[in-house]
């Protein structure tokens, strides 16, 4: 395949106008996509192959009127394109299936119409499992999907519960000795929706303290808006993280208000209610 730039370029018109405008808006989508990855090594990449074969094109065409010249060489960089879209699809294939699925709309409507004392007890029992795993130095992964942003492919992953949430539960799926402890549980509202589910890990550069529990907790959290919470397996320090930032060390009192605001509840209530519930959580947290 030939591209005659000279012409174009002694050619210009609205219709080239309309070509720089798609050009551009091409380039900059490619770069908010793998900045948003973290990724612009695989983006340079991808420059460096267009540029090369714009390049020996360009060379051609400037310096010989054979319409031979130099083929091999186009040949060579115009499939090295098709490489580098090939892999691309192949390495960020569950991102394009969740951006589609997002366009589409193909998402599953999903019910999570907990009433708000259903989620603070949600919040007391996710809170208590945390506290007695940390203790036992047990590993987790509790995802907190509030708005349905976790796709039916993670879910499909692992296996599917829809059980009320409870301490009891969530220590007994992360028991070493059960089938699921490895993934992660997923929960919307105040019920389980799935556990076992293996995420996607993240290609940031992190920690080495942090295992792969923390690299999923953050990878799931780069494309999603939830909230991941993991105890650690070797130290028994609770981390939480949103948007792709992590923070580590936390407290009851902490990790209770990073969970109260993914449920998207009001914190430090004053009616009388409200510190029933505090005294009531105290009590079971000790």
């Amino acid at each position: 395949m030939t591209y005659n730039f000279v012409e174009f370029f002694k050619n210009l018109n609205a219709y080239a106008a309309i070509d720089a405008v798609l050009f551009v808006a091409v380039i900059a989508i490619l770069f908010v996509f793998f900045i948003y990855k973290r990724n612009v090594k695989m983006l340079l990449i991808l420059l460096a192959g267009a540029l090369l074969d714009v390049g020996i094109n360009v060379l051609a065409e400037v310096l010989s009127k054979d319409a031979a010249a130099l083929e091999i060489a186009r040949y060579i960089t115009h499939y090295i394109i098709i490489f580098e879209i090939v892999v691309c699809c192949v390495v960020y294939q569950s991102d394009f299936k969740n951006i589609f699925q997002k366009i589409s709309g193909t998402r599953k409507n999903v019910d999570m119409h907990s009433s708000e004392d259903e989620l603070r007890d949600a919040t007391l029992e996710i809170l208590t499992a945390c506290q007695d795993m940390a203790k036992r130095d047990v590993g987790a992964i509790i995802i907190i999907d509030s708005v349905g942003d976790i796709n039916e492919s993670i879910l499909d992953t692992g296996t599917r519960l829809d059980a009320v949430l409870s301490a009891q539960l969530l220590e007994s799926i992360f028991n070493t000795k059960a089938p699921l402890h490895d993934g992660a549980v997923v929960v919307r509202g105040n019920r389980i929706v799935a556990a076992g589910c293996f995420l996607t890990l993240t290609q940031r550069n992190v920690n080495k303290e942090m295992g792969t529990r923390h690299r999923a907790a953050i990878g799931v959290t780069e494309d999603t808006d939830v909230l991941s919470i993991v105890v650690s397996e070797e130290t028994g320090i609770i981390s939480v993280v949103k948007h792709g930032e992590i923070k580590r060390y936390m407290t009851m009192d902490k990790l209770n208000d990073e969970i109260e605001n993914a449920y998207g509840i009001a914190s430090g209530v004053n009616s009388r209610e409200g510190e029933a519930f505090k005294k009531h959580k105290n009590h079971k947290l000790l």
